[in-house]
């Protein structure tokens, strides 16, 4: 037993259940958490945003580039809703993410008296847009609700979870006893459906995979899988880089529509498989398989053929060997998917060139291990299937939630939990003044993002819905913008301005290459052509 503060609680639990960054901004409710945090001598750092938004989104950029915890804190009230586009992204995307927030004054919780940042009901609105949300009523209570939400965050499907406390329960002191993190146990899959789904897969004439963000663990055993019944893996936004792209079986998303027409047997692992069942079409000739951790995903748009609740890497291991032994003899499939890729990579250049040359800079000059994070932009829609991802958790994305301007703050969290590892960031102009005080966060500890701002003085997303569904009516969707290479100048930021993939090669180059942020600016004159008919595509199969 120690005799600690509520604070003091809070932060040597967090310690216990291995917490090494924090992101945040202080305030009144949080002055002794964030001296608590002090306290640690390092063992925790504290990093700061210009704005709770970014603090969160740092936490969701953290947790999502390494699926460890990724935990922030601020102030209750306005301070917890301006970080709620966060928790909604973290939620869309399964990500472990951690809010701590502060309170008012015990006594006053729910009267409604217009004490300092008091708004109705905050724990009912947290638990509504979390996984999980409790309240710390006294000191004591921390150690088990700090384990309690660590096990939210880490058992079933991993998703943002809550912690508040009051002010005064902050700075009160009790004797408290210290929890160590509880074990996590995996259950096992059903092997009764782990057998017949391999009997099923085996035979399978023309097999496919298909993986989302639920099988960022098991890389290693998707690919024996797909090696072993030569199928193709196709994925989103949030599987990419489960398969290194690099592989010929490894198929992005309008190659995966490709693929589906023909399929007979589809296995799903860790995906909502939402496109797919909903668009891309089901019918009697094609079987589906699932694997997923979450029992409420498995039939949510359409009941499979076999439903297997389960971690993906644990139900994998055990699924390899099965379909081995019922496994029909195999054709290696090499030469047809190759030639798939360089058939949409040939459509890619031709419908999307411009977007597709500028991803191909970028990703010729980051490295294998670099990270890139995307955005709501029209670089960032082409790169869900323009742009290679080599490696599990290294191309970031919002998911279906589309959160616009969340990827500069998101990058920050990245390089944060991946020091000394290049991360690139691609934002709009519209979505980087979302959150383009973060430039501050950057330069003050030493975040070294590199991030590239298209600029074509609209949100053109919007405009080219606006002329084509309402008769060219331009209705608030040109931009007046700052000159971001002196916008980034004036924080002490290397900057420069760019016209063509050609140009940008030796700028990022550059950019890289120095131990300081970088922000280039790429002039765009031209509108980009549509990227969307690779992704909105039609029913591909027969019936």
């Amino acid at each position: 037993m120690s005799w600690l503060s509520g604070a003091e609680a809070i932060v040597k639990s967090l310690e216990l259940h291995g917490v090494d960054t924090i992101f945040g901004l202080p305030g009144g409710q949080l002055d002794h958490l964030f001296d608590a945090v002090y306290k640690t001598d390092g063992k925790i750092r504290l990093i700061h945003s210009r704005h709770e938004q970014g603090s969160a989104y740092m936490a969701y950029g953290y947790a999502r580039s390494t699926g460890k915890v990724g935990s922030y804190s601020v102030v209750p009230g306005p301070g917890v809703l301006n970080t709620t586009a966060a928790l909604c992204t973290a939620y869309a995307c399964n990500s472990p993410v951690l809010c701590i927030t502060g309170q008012i004054p015990s006594h006053g919780i729910g009267s409604g008296r217009g004490y300092l940042h008091e708004i109705p009901d905050q724990l009912g609105i947290m638990k509504k847009l979390t996984k999980w949300a409790s309240r710390i009523e006294q000191p004591d209570q921390a150690p088990k609700l700090v384990q309690e939400a660590f096990r939210q965050l880490q058992n079933g499907r991993p998703r943002p979870v809550e912690l508040e406390m009051a002010m005064d329960v902050m700075a009160l002191e009790q004797e408290v006893e210290l929890l160590k993190p509880e074990k996590i146990s995996v259950p096992d899959p059903d092997l009764d459906l782990i057998e017949e789904a391999s009997k099923i897969l085996g035979k399978a004439e023309t097999p496919l995979i298909v993986v989302g963000g639920g099988a960022q663990e098991a890389s290693e055993e998707v690919m024996q899988l797909a090696e072993l019944v030569q199928a193709p893996v196709t994925f989103f936004r949030n599987g990419k880089g489960v398969l290194d792209d690099r592989h010929y079986l490894s198929q992005s998303f309008p190659q995966g529509h490709r693929l589906w027409r023909d399929a007979d047997v589809v296995l799903a692992i860790g995906t909502r498989l939402k496109y797919q069942q909903m668009y891309w079409g089901l019918d009697s000739e094609l079987t589906i398989l699932r694997i997923d951790i979450d029992p409420e995903e498995i039939d949510r748009i359409a009941s499979p053929k076999i439903g297997i609740v389960g971690d993906a890497k644990k139900a994998l291991i055990k699924l390899i060997p099965a379909t081995e032994r019922n496994n029909r003899k195999r054709v290696s499939r090499r030469d047809e998917l190759i030639n798939l890729k360089q058939g949409f990579s040939r459509s890619y250049q031709e419908q999307i060139g411009p977007q597709y040359e500028y991803l191909k800079v970028i990703r010729q000059e980051l490295p294998e291990d670099g990270f890139f994070v995307d955005e709501v932009t029209q670089v960032g829609f082409a790169s869900w299937y323009a742009f290679p991802a080599f490696k599990s958790r290294h191309f970031v994305s919002a998911g279906y939630q589309g959160t616009l301007g969340y990827g500069f703050a998101t990058s920050l969290g990245v390089q944060a939990a991946n020091p000394g590892k290049k991360v690139i960031s691609i934002s709009g102009d519209g979505g980087f003044l979302f959150n383009l005080q973060e430039l501050s966060t950057a330069v003050q500890y030493h975040l070294n993002v590199v991030v590239i701002v298209f600029n074509d003085g609209k949100f053109t997303n919007v405009q080219r819905q606006q002329k084509e569904w309402f008769e060219g009516h331009i209705i608030a969707s040109d931009l007046f913008n700052p000159d971001f290479v002196k916008l980034a100048e004036s924080f002490g930021i290397y900057s420069k301005r760019v016209n063509s993939p050609k140009e940008l090669q030796p700028v990022l180059q550059r950019a890289l290459s120095i131990d300081q942020p970088a922000l280039i600016e790429v002039k765009l004159t031209e509108e980009l052509p549509t990227p969307w008919p690779f992704i909105l595509s039609p029913r591909s199969r027969k019936s």
